[in-house]
């Protein structure tokens, strides 16, 4: 049975999927993409990939979020959960948001094991799929956010 526990967005699912299998071939017990694909679906209340996919196809894009709503994601690699303070359609690039939100607890956002700096606030532009075009240095995208 699924719970209303928001989902995370696709490239987070597909990321735990390939860290399961890391983790089990680790183990030595081996097994593909996609069985590690349907055990993550599974793990998030769903009978299979492609029901847990088209499930985050038919969630509302974030036109739907107004201030005031409640977040989860990662910024910088760093989880969190937020408050949307503001959110803002571009004109001039269609299907593109800038969003500010207020992290429930401040994030690291420095590598470094002997420097931090911590932020509260976050600001950003996302795409419909919650995700950033901006990304890090090993790929990741900036910010990623999920919401009901």
């Amino acid at each position: 049975m699924r719970d209303s526990t928001p989902l995370p967005n696709l490239n987070t699912l597909k990321d735990q999927a390939r860290r399961l299998r890391t983790r089990l071939e680790a183990n030595g017990d081996a097994i593909g993409h996609s069985k590690a694909l349907e055990l993550i679906a599974a793990q998030h209340g769903f009978n299979d990939w492609n029901t847990l996919h088209a499930a985050l196809g038919n969630r509302p894009g974030p036109e739907s979020l107004v201030p005031g709503s409640r977040v989860t994601g990662a910024y910088l690699g760093q989880p969190f959960t937020a408050k949307v303070v503001g959110i803002q359609a571009i004109t001039s690039t269609p299907g593109n948001f800038r969003v500010s939100l207020d992290l429930d607890e401040a994030v690291d956002v420095v590598t470094f094991d002997s420097f931090s700096s911590f932020r509260k606030r976050v600001n950003g532009v996302i795409g419909k799929d919650g995700i950033s075009r901006a990304h890090t240095s090993n790929g990741r995208p900036q910010l990623e956010l999920s919401w009901s």
